[in-house]
């Protein structure tokens, strides 16, 4: 993780226990009522203030900022209008009438895919060991679940079966005994230049920025294989090799990207609980 040039700046004296906080833990002094437009250097902020916690570039014509958004944008849209059970990720971790397999999500980002699974009825918990990309995940949780006291009471329910931990994943799996094993262990590793689109490029060049890339991800593989109940779930580019150059039990395709599939053993009839 890249943070030895990574400005923690609170704009409002709400958000400053929280950014005093995420300071301290990246070893950083706390900046006050900065405008990242203002600043060229650092590359990246971590900004706090009343619209919650966002990653931004900095400089006059850089892109928006980065949240984690459920409430609004893209992930609330394929919430309401989506293929539901008919999702390739949905098939890949083994939703059906009936199956609603409990999730680890070992590799959380911005909890997009976990927010999807969480809509099809998935209980989700989310591993994030970078303490930018865990603060950013835990606002955006925070403020969906404010929006939805007053707005949505479906997405309330989403969000319950949301649970965030901050946790390096290898430790977190390897501490998985027979009684607390996860149906399904999901793992997007980070890699380059996934796809084509302004916003993913956006979000691709900030995570690579500040947190790297998974080199970790043959090991966590292996690990993921000998703690899951029922199956590992792979997300890869389309083009990109098998990770640990293991090959899947079978594999789900679309445009750009694909779900590796390793199962352990056949899912029960009925799974969790919706």
């Amino acid at each position: 993780m890249n943070t030895d040039e990574l400005w923690v700046i609170c704009q409002s004296p709400l958000c400053l226990p929280q950014a005093q906080t995420l300071a301290e833990q990246l070893g950083q002094s706390l900046k006050l009522d900065i405008d990242a437009a203002s600043i060229t250097q650092p590359e990246f902020v971590v900004v706090y203030n009343e619209q919650g916690v966002s990653l931004q570039q900095t400089g006059r014509k850089a892109p928006g900022p980065i949240r984690a958004e459920f409430a609004e944008g893209s992930v609330d849209h394929r919430r309401k209008f989506g293929g539901g059970k008919g999702q390739m990720i949905a098939k890949a971790v083994g939703v059906k009438a009936g199956v609603y397999p409990m999730v680890l999500d070992a590799t959380a980002g911005l909890g997009k895919d976990a927010f999807v699974l969480a809509t099809l009825g998935c209980q989700v918990q989310m591993l994030e060991r970078s303490p930018v990309v865990h603060s950013l995940l835990a606002d955006g949780l925070e403020r969906a679940r404010n929006h939805a006291v007053y707005n949505d009471p479906e997405l309330a329910h989403i969000v319950a079966r949301m649970e965030l931990l901050a946790a390096d994943s290898q430790d977190y799996l390897a501490s998985i005994t027979d009684e607390n094993r996860p149906d399904v262990i999901y793992l997007d590793p980070m890699f380059p230049d996934r796809q084509k689109s302004a916003d993913v490029k956006k979000e691709m060049a900030a995570f690579h920025h500040v947190v790297g890339k998974d080199e970790d991800a043959d090991s966590l593989l292996e690990k993921a294989l000998e703690k899951a109940n029922y199956r590992v779930v792979v997300k890869r580019p389309r083009k990109a090799p098998f990770i640990a150059n293991k090959t899947p039990s079978y594999q789900l395709e679309g445009k750009s990207s694909r779900y590796d599939i390793y199962t352990i053993k056949k899912m029960p009839e009925r799974l969790g609980n919706l």
